[in-house]
């Protein structure tokens, strides 16, 4: 098999593409097993931090564009969250079928109990590596979003 031609700068990123992919299905595995205990999963926290820092009630919609995710898979966590008392639903005043997703008492202390698991985690995992390091590759990653977000998208050039 050929493999097709890059630049030197597409080659390093499709590198830097395939370790992510490998990065970010170890991260929801050791999510999952941090929040285990407290009746969570790696994509139910995400959606309640999610729902914590809008900082005010949203549509699931409006979630699942902040978080990147497609909305009815977003919808099935919220919908199973709601069943659990950690998420609530009211009224949208300007979209009568789009109710706005709130954080319930029980669900911010689910959040506040994930969140102190993972202090200690995650400054096991940095230890070793340099602030300037992760700072240039959050910047790196969010260029990269920005991109595929924007006028850079495949699907828009097709």
């Amino acid at each position: 098999m050929h493999e097709p031609q890059r630049t030197p700068a597409g080659t390093a990123l499709t590198d830097l593409i395939l370790d992510l992919f490998r990065l970010n299905n170890r991260m929801i595995n050791a999510g999952d097993k941090l929040v285990d205990g407290l009746g969570l999963t790696s994509a139910r926290w995400h959606v309640l931090g999610t729902v914590i820092t809008a900082g005010r009630p949203q549509p699931v919609a409006w979630l699942a564009r902040d978080m990147g995710a497609n909305r009815q898979n977003v919808q099935r966590i919220v919908n199973d969250l709601e069943k659990e008392g950690l998420l609530a639903f009211q009224p949208n005043p300007h979209h009568r079928r789009a109710q706005l997703v709130l954080l319930t008492d029980r669900g911010k202390q689910a959040y506040e109990t994930a969140m102190r698991l993972q202090a200690p985690w995650v400054d096991m995992l940095a230890e070793g590596l340099q602030v300037e390091d992760l700072k240039t590759t959050r910047a790196v990653m969010r260029a990269l979003r920005s991109k595929l977000e924007g006028n850079g998208d495949v699907e828009e050039q097709a």
